[in-house]
C-alpha cells in the first residue's frame, strides 16, 4: 500500500510537472510576440521624422523658391538664359548623383537615364527654361503668378486619368484660368512672347509632374538630365558662353545651384515622403505672394492692380484645389 501510495503521489508530482511546463510553453509565444512587437514600436519612433525636420523643410522650400524668379532674372539680364540654367542643373544634379553614390547607390545604368528624361526635359528645360528666358523682360514677381498654376495644369490632366474632380475644384480651374487671362491681358508682359512663354511652362511642368508619377526615377537624374537638354537648347538657338559675368549675377548663380535646385529641390523631396500632400503641395500659394514682394523690394518691380487681382485669384485657385477638405 505505501508503494502504491508512492506511486500515485509520483504520477500526480509527473502531470503537474507536464502541466507547468505546457503552460510555460504556451506562454513562450506570448513574450515572444510582445517583445517583437515592442522592438517594432521602437524602430519606428526612432526612424519617425522630428516635426522641427518638416518645419525646416517647409520654411526652406517657401522661402528658396520664392527668391529664384528673382535670382533668375539677375542672372539672365547678365547671361544667356538657357545655357545658364543648363549648367545649373546639370551641376546640381550631379552634385546630388555623387552625393547619392558616396553614401551607397548604385551607378545609374542607361535605362535610368533614358527614364528620367523625359521628365526631366519638362520640367527643367520646358519648365524653368521658358521662365528664364521669359523674366528677361518680364518681372520675377508676375512670372511667380503665372507658373502658380502649374497644379491647375495638374488637376485638369488627372480629368484624362480617369479622376473627378470636386465642385471646389472645378471652381479653381476657372479662378486659376481667370487670373493668367487677367495677368497676360494687363500691362504684367509688354512683350507678349514672354506671355506666351508663361503659360506654356507651367504646362510643362504639370505634364513633367504627371510623368514622374507615371515613370518614377532619381531626382538627381531628373535634374541632370533636364540640364544636359537646356544646354543643347541653348547652343542649337544660338547662345554662347559668356567671357565676363557681373559678380551679381555670378553670385545669384551659385544661389540656384546650391540653394535653389540643390537645397530646396532635396528638401521638397523630404516633404513628399514624410509630409501631407496639402502641406507639400502648399508652396504653389505661398510662392507667388512671397515673389512678388520680394520682386518690389529689392528689385523695384511695379505691382500694379492686375497683378494684386490676379494673385488673388491664382493663390485661391490653387488653394481650392490642392485643399483636399
Amino acid at each position: 500500500m505505501l508503494a502504491g501510495a508512492r506511486d500515485e503521489r509520483r504520477a500526480r508530482h509527473a502531470r503537474c510537472a507536464r502541466m507547468n511546463s505546457g503552460a510555460q510553453v504556451r506562454k513562450q509565444p506570448d513574450a515572444g510576440v510582445a517583445s517583437r512587437y515592442l522592438a517594432e514600436m521602437v524602430s519606428r519612433a526612432r526612424t519617425m521624422p522630428a516635426p522641427w525636420r518638416a518645419y525646416v523643410a517647409l520654411l526652406v522650400v517657401w522661402t528658396v523658391w520664392s527668391s529664384t524668379y528673382f535670382a533668375i532674372r539677375v542672372v539672365v539680364l547678365d547671361a544667356p538664359a538657357l545655357l545658364s540654367s543648363g549648367a545649373r542643373f546639370a551641376l546640381a544634379g550631379g552634385a546630388l548623383l555623387a552625393i547619392g553614390l558616396a553614401r551607397g547607390d548604385r551607378f545609374p545604368r542607361p535605362i535610368e537615364l533614358l527614364r528620367a528624361a523625359p521628365a526631366g526635359v519638362l520640367l527643367f528645360a520646358g519648365g524653368n527654361g521658358l521662365v528664364a528666358l521669359a523674366v528677361r523682360t518680364a518681372s520675377s514677381g508676375s512670372a511667380a503668378l503665372a507658373c502658380a498654376v502649374a497644379p491647375v495644369w495638374a488637376a485638369v490632366f488627372s480629368l484624362f486619368m480617369g479622376e473627378r474632380p470636386t465642385w471646389r475644384q472645378w471652381l479653381g480651374f476657372a479662378l486659376g484660368f481667370g487670373g493668367v487671362a487677367v495677368l497676360c491681358g494687363g500691362g504684367a508682359f509688354p512683350d507678349k512672347r514672354a506671355a506666351i512663354m508663361l503659360a506654356v511652362a507651367p504646362l510643362c511642368w504639370a505634364s513633367g509632374t504627371v510623368l514622374v508619377r507615371r515613370l518614377p526615377s532619381r531626382a538627381s537624374l531628373q535634374l541632370f538630365t533636364g540640364g544636359i537638354g537646356m544646354l543643347v537648347l541653348g547652343m542649337f538657338s544660338g547662345e554662347h558662353v559668356p567671357k565676363t559675368m557681373s559678380g551679381s549675377a555670378f553670385a545669384a548663380w551659385i544661389y540656384l545651384v546650391v540653394f535653389g535646385s540643390m537645397l530646396a529641390f532635396s528638401a521638397y523631396a523630404y516633404l513628399v515622403r514624410n509630409a501631407s500632400t496639402t502641406v507639400a503641395m502648399s508652396y504653389a500659394y505661398v510662392n507667388p505672394v512671397l515673389a512678388v514682394l520680394l520682386g518690389a523690394a529689392f528689385g523695384g518691380e511695379h505691382v500694379g492692380g492686375e497683378i494684386l487681382l490676379s494673385g488673388a485669384l491664382v493663390v485661391g485657385a490653387v488653394f481650392l484645389i490642392v485643399r483636399r477638405r
